[in-house]
């Protein structure tokens, strides 16, 4: 996956009504190890990464990159959201358009925190990419991840098997603004 090109960055932090998207900074270091070593997060991912390795490896500063979101509520990291350009790697049908990825710390489950953030970077990608398909790839056994798809707009492109099990690819129309203006 690649970087939003041209997308100025970092824009504004992004509030919605109860949360904070941002660039990620130093003290969310934390965060970023817990998210990336949750055996929870990461049931439909492949499995967590190792908490020490995470510890040797994460930087002071984790990764600023266009599209690179830390959702923050009441002054505390809860997840992230990713916004990048997907590659042939991933699907030949989600090629060069916007991928969205999220995670969110199983204690932020349940409370619409990630349809909330999701919703908010796809406003913001919409202002910056006017037209821009966006996919969204999920195993189809994550339940959750599914009906926040349909919750966002995706609708199926396909599903295929990867990484021992089904995977589901949804597409988001482009949002223009003559379509907009009829909602």
């Amino acid at each position: 996956m690649t970087e939003l090109e041209p997308v100025a960055w970092p824009p504004a932090p992004i509030r919605t009504e109860r949360l904070v998207l941002r660039e990620p900074e130093a003290r969310d270091r934390t965060a970023f190890i817990e998210l990336l070593a949750s055996p929870e997060v990461h049931t439909y991912l492949g499995g967590p990464r190792p908490r020490d390795e995470l510890e040797r490896e994460m930087p002071e500063v984790p990764a600023r990159w266009p599209g690179s979101f830390v959702v923050e509520l009441d002054g505390a990291m809860i997840g992230q959201i990713l916004l990048r350009r997907a590659t042939e790697h991933l699907r030949p049908a989600a090629a060069g358009k916007v991928d969205l990825g999220y995670l969110l710390l199983p204690r932020a489950w349940g409370l619409g925190y990630a349809a909330e953030a999701c919703a908010a970077a796809l406003d913001w990608l919409d202002g910056v990419l006017p037209g821009e398909p966006v996919v969204l790839t999920t195993q189809s056994a994550n339940v959750r991840s599914m009906h926040l798809a349909a919750k966002l707009g995706f609708t199926e492109v396909e599903r295929f098997r990867a990484w021992d099990a089904e995977q589901w690819l949804g597409l988001r129309s482009p949002v223009t603004p003559s379509r907009t203006a009829r909602s």
